[in-house]
């Protein structure tokens, strides 16, 4: 795989060049300054980051909704990568017990149902009306949620990270499949 050499050396030192600025936002933006230890801010900073994750995670899922609404000869291709979202939302909601959320809040015929009422649209935005464009629609958001989730885990504790971590990944190989031909097959 030579031609991926190139641009795997380039992405990481972006994403490496944004995590660290990241990081050092979060880092100066932390402090109450009132000297208190960095413990007591830490929890809320998890819950916020995990609530932020989890609000992703559920307009990701209901831009799948959308598009297999709009698109029903693309949803058994869906479906799977759309379970793992769903996956993903709960394991993010799963220790944020403070919200009261349930875990995994995002209800797969809920949404759909809510799409299939009126033009599917997510966020204002109708569903491109070529399934081609839909997926390239929805690999660009997943790969952009992907991205910001790398550039998260710099200010993420521990745990949170490696989840983070773990699910941006996973982001990054639904947009490859969504675009390639070989995630068309079975």
């Amino acid at each position: 795989m030579p031609w991926t050499s190139p641009l795997r050396l380039s992405r990481r030192s972006l994403l490496a060049g944004a995590a660290g600025v990241a990081g050092a936002a979060l880092l100066t933006g932390c402090s109450d300054g009132d000297g208190s230890s960095d413990t007591a801010v830490g929890v809320p900073l998890e819950r916020r980051m995990r609530e932020t994750a989890v609000r992703d995670s559920e307009r990701l899922l209901e831009r799948y909704d959308a598009t297999a609404a709009a698109h029903p000869a693309l949803a058994a291709r869906l479906a799977p990568l759309r379970a793992a979202v769903a996956a993903h939302t709960g394991a993010l909601a799963s220790s944020d017990s403070a919200t009261g959320k349930p875990s995994g809040s995002a209800s797969p015929s809920a949404a759909a149902s809510s799409a299939a009422a009126g033009a599917p649209a997510v966020n204002g935005e109708p569903v491109p009306p070529k399934p081609e464009e839909a997926l390239t629609a929805l690999a660009d958001a997943e790969r952009s949620l992907a991205e910001a989730r790398t550039i998260a885990l710099a200010g993420a504790p521990g745990e949170l990270a490696r989840l983070l971590a773990s699910v941006a990944a996973c982001g990054a190989v639904h947009a490859y499949l969504l675009t390639s031909p070989q995630g068309a097959k079975p």
